[in-house]
């Protein structure tokens, strides 16, 4: 029969007891919850666990273990076992640990008697294994840090518990979720998940993991965290939680969920993943990586791929043989009260073939055992860090007793204080373990990287070892599984993992989930998704955004047909007015050149010549000096032109429009000189700011995917107002000509003037607009032509037609040939004239 404690005054405790000159505590969940409510009435547990039931024999074994060997780790002495289930309960579990706290050997009598005493008694526990979880472990360690008991847990791992300043006797035998976070953050980055989820219980061991594990993970370039799921005290029967947890998992990008809870809300969990076929990558922790009833869960491949870590797995030596044997003869209160559960088969049955017991956890139904089924569920990490603790005490108490292999100095009279000085500073080596405590009270041992296979040639999941984490931070697993897991192709909730060459992995719409986003115009991204890049102010990226490509610089070149034509135009333009000019030199007395002003015509056709000079300037790479001479100068020379034919016009119009007593007014009035300059000398009062104050410059204009080099105008005003001033010029000249066309003019000079200033005007009316709306390089092309056009429209319509006379109608270039047409002209409208006054015109040109 299990042994009973009336202290904690219900009967729902398993106790098993036995004797010893020193005796160990031990705290263990044999059953996994209680009908603790909030309703009064009788408590009780249930939930049997086998698993865990055969922990509390591990303790037991390693105790017999230690008494028992040969030579004798504490000579002369005993230890014995004080062990409780606690149900998982947390109240449970502290009146068990005062119970464990009592001074006399009894174990009827209570902790706390009727006359309570302001200090406490010394214990005869000197040292408590347990409790599993941590938040039971921490509600321990504050009672048995009371007397100074060693408490040394085999499974809780909150890194809250390695504050001594709160636990100062705490101790464990498995490392720090300190340690397990980084572990995982690390396989996450070894496998290149990108984003994870995590799912953690509302109490020490998942608030203060998953809080570090997400510090952890922040630390950690590219690697995003989507979510952290907090489950509720009542998870287990909350289902508007659990459907709020699946659809939250379902719609996210999370590569992989991290489960951070205890086993019994890890197979809620399982079993619903397993119900919606999630399919998803899974991270088991400690507490329910090596779990057998998660991993037989049916269909459990629906869930998807599981890896876990647990701390470092070994055997506990003889444990197995122990277990098979441990009905013959061996005794003890857990090991009855699991007889009442699970009778042995008879000796006929098995002989026939008959027994063929399967155990589950949590089976209550009574049926045969059959002790080699039994030894199936021996696990080989929280175990193995029971039968650690028990040898760590061992070690403790040798040296506290100072014990050799034949007798111990000192006698059992020792304080618990004493015993955890000594504990905390072993550091040996057992069964190829090497063990001892940092200043926290945490081993320096590594983990196991688990997998879940899950194969068809296998009935069962097997549960294997496919790695390991050194508490250095180095993860060790196969390189083919690195390999595999790193190309994972693109799945229905995963990210990207690769990108094409011009495509960025980027996050979008505030999840973890990356996605391949092409990069934008003038954007480089060589590969694998590395961040879009800037191409430089003179590149542009490539199609495909792979590479940036030099951007084509342009202008107008000198190879271009276009250019090739102007260029042509402008050779012959400065041909023909020298030509010209030779001409008007050699008849400079005649009557046709003293028709268009003389001497005038010469400045006319050097203006001309500048003119098409000009016109070069505008083709080639663009530079400061070219630009600054163009149009400022061809303004400057065109103004010249044009007041040279004012001056003409000026000419004709006084010669025949004034009366003969008014000749010497006309004459005084009448000086080319001063119009030429005055009228050019305005222009140059605008060109010349122009020039000094914004000059034109060579200018890059930069495009998509070329350079335009061109000149800038400096200021548009300036440019307008030159243009427009000769535009004015242009208009005058025109009128003046319009008028002038009904004078007896025999060179038709009027006429000519009128036409070439209408050439003029339209070519400059039209150009403004296109040149406005015209972008490229042709730009600089309009700007030439325009001033071809202006040039040839006076060269072709004012000065070639008097060196067609000059040359093919000699006849014409007399004065006699002037007066007779004149004298028709005025005979014809019935007006009499002398010949004095006939003359008058060329007396006014020459």
């Amino acid at each position: 029969m299990a042994v009973l404690c009336p202290c904690l005054g219900e009967n729902v405790s398993l106790h098993a007891y036995s004797p010893g000159d020193i005796i160990i505590g031990g705290l263990f969940p044999i059953h996994g919850e209680t009908n603790r409510s909030t309703v009064s009435g009788q408590l009780s547990c249930s939930g049997y666990d086998i698993q865990k039931f055969l922990r509390t024999q591990v303790m037991i074994h390693a105790i017999r273990e230690i008494n028992q060997r040969t030579p004798r780790v504490l000579p002369n002495f005993t230890i014995g076992y004080d062990i409780y289930d606690t149900c998982g309960d947390i109240s449970l579990a502290i009146r068990a640990t005062l119970q464990l706290l009592r001074r006399q050997s009894e174990p009827q009598s209570c902790l706390v008697p009727t006359r309570f005493q302001s200090a406490l008694t010394e214990p005869e526990t000197k040292a408590v294994i347990g409790e599993f979880s941590s938040e039971g472990s921490i509600a321990v360690a504050r009672v048995v840090a009371l007397s100074s008991v060693t408490q040394i847990a085999y499974a809780a791992t909150s890194q809250l518990l390695s504050r001594k300043l709160k636990f100062p006797t705490f101790l464990r035998t498995i490392p720090s979720d300190e340690h397990q976070t980084k572990a995982i953050a690390e396989l996450v980055s070894k496998f290149n998940w990108k984003s994870v989820a995590i799912v953690a219980s509302d109490d020490e061991y998942g608030k203060y993991g998953s809080e570090a594990l997400e510090d952890v993970l922040s630390k950690i370039k590219d690697i995003c965290n989507e979510f952290i799921f907090v489950l509720p005290d009542n998870f287990s029967h909350n289902h508007t939680c659990l459907a709020d947890l699946m659809s939250k998992i379902n719609g996210s990008s999370a590569e992989a969920v991290i489960l951070f809870t205890k086993e019994s809300n890890a197979a809620v969990i399982m079993e619903a993943a397993i119900e919606r076929s999630l399919n998803r990558t899974w991270i088991a922790t400690d507490t329910w990586s090596t779990s057998m009833k998660v991993s037989a869960l049916p269909g459990i491949e629906m869930a998807g791929e599981v890896f876990g870590f647990v701390s470092k797995r070994n055997e506990v030596p003889g444990f197995r043989d122990y277990v098979i044997s441990m009905f013959n003869g061996t005794t003890n209160g857990l090991l009855e009260d699991y007889l009442t559960h699970f009778p042995l088969c008879s000796d006929q049955s098995e002989e026939n073939g008959e027994s063929n017991c399967s155990l589950t956890n949590n089976q209550t139904a009574k049926q045969c055992l059959d002790p080699s089924s039994l030894a199936n569920y021996i696990d080989q990490d929280i175990s193995y860090n029971i039968y650690l603790a028990v040898q760590v005490i061992a070690e403790g108490l040798r040296s506290l007793l100072k014990c050799d292999n034949h007798h111990c100095e000192r006698s059992t009279e020792f304080t618990a204080q004493e015993l955890f000085m000594e504990i905390k500073n072993v550091n040996f080596t057992v069964n190829k373990t090497h063990i001892f405590f940092d200043s926290n009270g945490d081993p320096r041992l590594g983990y196991d990287i688990l997998y879940w296979n899950k194969t068809e040639s296998k009935q069962h999941t097997q549960i294997e070892t496919i790695g390991e984490y050194l508490l250095s931070g180095q993860v060790k697993v196969p390189d083919d599984l690195v390999r595999n897991m790193c190309s994972v192709m693109v799945s229905a909730y995963n990210c990207s993992k690769t990108c094409k060459a011009g495509q960025e992995l980027k996050m979008q719409n505030k999840r973890c989930c990356n996605y391949c986003i092409p990069c934008a115009d003038a954007e480089f991204s060589a590969e694998n998704g590395e961040e879009c890049k800037r191409c430089t102010a003179k590149q542009y990226s490539s199609p495909q955004r792979e590479r940036c490509l030099a951007k084509t610089v342009q202008f107008l070149h000198w190879a271009e047909p276009f250019v090739l034509i102007l260029s042509a135009l402008g050779v012959f333009g400065i041909t023909v007015t020298i030509v010209f000019a030779v001409l008007f030199t050699v008849y400079r007395g005649t009557p046709v050149v003293k028709a268009v002003g003389g001497y005038l015509c010469l400045l006319e056709l050097f203006s001309l010549l500048a003119c098409f000079c000009l016109s070069f300037s505008f083709a080639g790479r663009p530079t400061d000096g070219s630009c600054m001479v163009g149009l400022p100068l061809f303004g400057i020379a065109f103004s010249l032109c044009i007041s040279c034919i004012l001056a003409n016009l000026l000419q004709i119009f006084v010669g025949f429009s004034f009366q003969l007593n008014k000749r010497s007014c006309v004459k005084r009035l009448h000086q080319p000189v001063a119009v030429v300059t005055i009228v050019t000398g305005i222009q140059l009062a605008l060109c010349v700011p122009w020039l000094c104050l914004y000059p034109p410059h060579a200018h890059e204009e930069i495009f998509s995917e070329s350079i335009l080099k061109q000149c800038e105008k400096g200021s548009y005003k300036f440019f307008l107002a030159m243009l427009a001033y000769n535009v004015l010029l242009a208009l005058i000249c025109f009128l003046f000509a319009f008028k002038g066309k009904q004078l007896p003019d025999l060179y038709n000079n009027a006429s000519l003037i009128s036409i070439s200033m209408m050439l003029f005007l339209i070519v400059w009316v039209f150009f403004i607009p296109i040149y406005i709306s015209l972008i490229g390089r042709y730009k600089s092309a309009i700007e030439s032509a325009a001033i071809l056009i202006s040039s040839y429209s006076i060269l072709g319509c004012h000065l070639a037609p008097k060196c067609y006379i000059m040359v093919f109608r000699k006849e014409l270039n007399n004065e006699s040939a002037i007066t007779e047409y004149i004298r028709k002209h005025y005979e014809q409208k019935g007006v009499a004239v002398v010949s004095h006054a006939v003359i008058n015109p060329l007396q006014v040109a020459g």
